[in-house]
């Protein structure tokens, strides 16, 4: 039987090392919503395009390749606001949305982004909503760009991530909501492995064990 989780929640609140570590436990694909995102933007700042631009958006959306995917440079700031920007625009929500449907429909899936569990999926079998504090979400994220030899001063990245938690919760189209039946996970005080183990506890109740 396919099962479909949902995992929801703000930007580096650990949700996609969350999803990757579940699909596998269960058996399940893995998408990375937030990456469809990422990847529309990225293309519309290679073609100097404004990436809110609503027609040149929903066009860059409606060409996205699975390769783009797969690009390396889709984690860096310019990527991050640019993300932010078209994934306020409701005709790129729409193009997006049969993708991650398909995607899971056949065989199940684990989705994160910011709005499986009330937009997406809102039937899925078993939701999480993921979070952390604002600093907490800023140095991890700092340290994801250090790591991969990114300069960039901690508070600037505080300060990405509180604009982006603000252009997500203010979107007319499918703004970061915390589904009613979804499970919320904070994340401030737990690291990876800790918090794997939380989500089993929380999704044993759901949808019982691998």
């Amino acid at each position: 039987m396919s099962r479909i989780i949902a995992i929801d929640g703000p930007a580096a609140a650990g949700k996609g090392t969350l999803a990757k570590r579940l699909a596998a436990h269960f058996g399940l694909p893995h998408l990375d919503t937030g990456l469809l995102y990422r990847a529309t933007g990225r293309r519309l700042l290679d073609e100097g395009a404004d990436p809110s631009d609503p027609e040149a958006a929903s066009a860059a959306a409606r060409a996205l390749r699975p390769e783009d995917l797969a690009r390396p440079d889709l984690r860096v700031p310019a990527a991050d606001a640019a993300a932010a920007q078209v994934a306020a625009i409701p005709a790129v929500r729409a193009a997006l949305l049969d993708f991650q449907r398909d995607f899971a429909r056949a065989h199940g899936a684990v989705l994160d982004g910011r709005d499986i569990g009330t937009i997406v999926f809102p039937d899925a079998d078993a939701k999480l909503f993921v979070t952390a504090s604002a600093e907490a979400r800023g140095e991890r994220r700092w340290r994801e760009l250090r790591a991969r030899g990114i300069a960039a001063e901690l508070a600037d990245v505080i300060a990405l991530i509180r604009t982006r938690d603000a252009q997500d919760a203010a979107r007319a189209a499918a703004p970061l909501l915390q589904a009613p039946d979804a499970l919320r996970l904070d994340t401030t005080d737990l690291d990876a492995d800790a918090t794997f183990a939380r989500a089993l506890d929380l999704l044993a109740g759901r949808i019982g064990p691998a």
